[in-house]
């Protein structure tokens, strides 16, 4: 069975899920923040990659989650089985968040653009749990 039918079925408090958000945000921008390191530590042609830079990444994550989480709402609130919208939807919207990243090869190099790419499926898969959690699927 999915682990997303074992999802408690039931509204949260708004608190509830602000707090989830956040938390989320913390914990990928701390992921990511070791992704940018790694990456700097691996090619010196990262070290003026922008992307890497803190601002940089830890803004985007922050945009990230909280556009997924609003999304998320949306799709468990107008869908008739969010479940299974969302099992092809995530992927895509992740993949999807790649395209810009390539056009970066020039700045970042292989290094620093799969560094971002692997931020992004950090931050998916920080994201999907909470948002599990704290915004349960429930069919309208």
């Amino acid at each position: 069975m999915s682990s997303l039918t074992h999802t408690p079925t039931g509204r949260r408090s708004p608190l509830t899920v602000v707090g989830g958000v956040i938390a989320a945000i913390v914990a990928a921008s701390a992921v990511n923040a070791l992704l940018a390191i790694a990456a700097r530590a691996i090619a010196d042609r990262t070290d003026d990659f922008g992307p890497l830079n803190p601002g940089s990444y830890i803004f985007l994550t922050a945009v990230g989650i909280v556009l997924g989480s609003v999304g998320w709402a949306a799709v468990c609130k107008v869908s008739k089985r969010p479940e299974h919208l969302l099992r092809r939807l995530v992927p895509a919207v992740v993949v999807v968040s790649f395209v810009p990243d390539f056009f970066l090869f020039d700045d970042g190099g292989a290094v620093g653009v799969t560094a971002l790419l692997l931020m992004h499926v950090a931050v998916a898969v920080i994201a999907v749990p909470v948002y599990r959690r704290v915004m349960p699927l429930t069919a309208r």
